[in-house]
């Protein structure tokens, strides 16, 4: 799908064809979508291409004063596991800078490109390609710390509902925001190294604005970086906690089971001798009964449980 926008009186636009000056925003295009863009344009085809591979590297590169950006941005997504409902991950997106237009492409609908295309962020000019290019960073950055935020509430609710119950359905919750966390660190890393070529100037140039806002861009990438380590720090936290709770809990059930085990072992041995076959001309045993191999079973019964206990009493 190809969308042309402009800023027309300050405001985003929704065009009909390509104008100068104007941001085509491409999703999920078609091969003859592409092949459009590359020749209208003289867009180099794998530059279109870049963001349409899931495993493709945040990168910059810069080529016949075409420059191409590639950034992961955070989506969040249903899960086909039931019981974990929300997962975060990360896709790519590319921004292609020539001397007439800002080109975004993306597999996926992008949640930050739509803000901006219904006029939700304010002062977007599409004239200012660098700035337009700075102003979308800005708000994946922005993105990245709003997931961040929730899934800080989701491991600790989370969280509670493991001291209450401690099912594997919180475990894999906990498991799956791990997960995202991971996908998150990784994500922000390779583009706060896109960051840093971009603020030395070789392949953009710079105003005194549109270093502002890189800084800017810089500082909320930073800090999800710091957050995304302070979280997953939290959550491994947590499951290690909880898997060291449930080992305890499964060893003191253990001990419980083996205690009743043991107590139930008197009666056998009481009744296996009680049971046997003896000559009629021997003596037998003393009181062989019903009622006093039962006495003999509960009196050893109740010391064998009253010795456990004072053995685990004095551990």
């Amino acid at each position: 799908m190809i969308n042309y926008y402009k800023t027309i009186d300050g405001k985003i636009t929704e065009l009909p064809q390509i104008e100068p000056n104007c941001w085509i925003a491409l999703t999920n295009p078609t091969e003859t979508e592409i092949s459009e863009i590359e020749e209208d344009m003289h867009i180099d085809r794998d530059y279109i291409r870049a963001a349409l591979d899931e495993e493709e590297t945040s990168r910059i590169e810069s080529d016949d004063g075409v420059t191409l950006i590639v950034v992961d941005y955070p989506i969040a997504e249903q899960d086909n596991d039931p019981d974990r409902t929300l997962f975060y991950s990360t896709t790519p997106m590319s921004l292609i800078i020539s001397d007439k237009y800002v080109i975004t492409v993306s597999a996926k609908e992008n949640i930050v490109l739509d803000e901006i295309a219904k006029g939700v962020v304010k002062g977007v000019r599409t004239e200012l390609r660098t700035r337009f290019v700075f102003t979308v960073l800005l708000r994946i950055a922005a993105r990245y710390l709003q997931y961040l935020k929730q899934i800080d509430k989701l491991s600790g609710y989370v969280e509670a509902k493991m001291y209450r119950s401690m099912k594997n359905k919180e475990l894999i919750q906990l498991q799956g925001l791990e997960k995202s966390l991971v996908y998150f660190s990784t994500s922000l890393k390779a583009n706060e190294a896109v960051l840093g070529k971009l603020m030395r100037g070789r392949f953009l140039k710079l105003y005194e604005e549109d270093q502002d806002l890189l800084d800017d861009v810089m500082i909320e990438v930073n800090q999800a970086i710091e957050m995304t380590s302070i979280y997953s720090n939290i959550v491994n936290g947590t499951m290690d906690t909880f898997a060291s709770i449930i080992s305890n809990n499964l060893n003191i059930i253990m001990k419980r089971m083996t205690t009743i085990t043991i107590i139930l072992t008197m009666p056998t041995i009481v009744f296996s001798f009680y049971g046997m076959n003896l000559h009629e001309n021997s003596a037998g045993l003393p009181m062989a009964n019903v009622w006093f191999p039962i006495l003999i079973s509960a009196v050893l019964m109740v010391l064998v449980g009253l010795l456990v206990n004072r053995i685990e009493r004095f551990k």
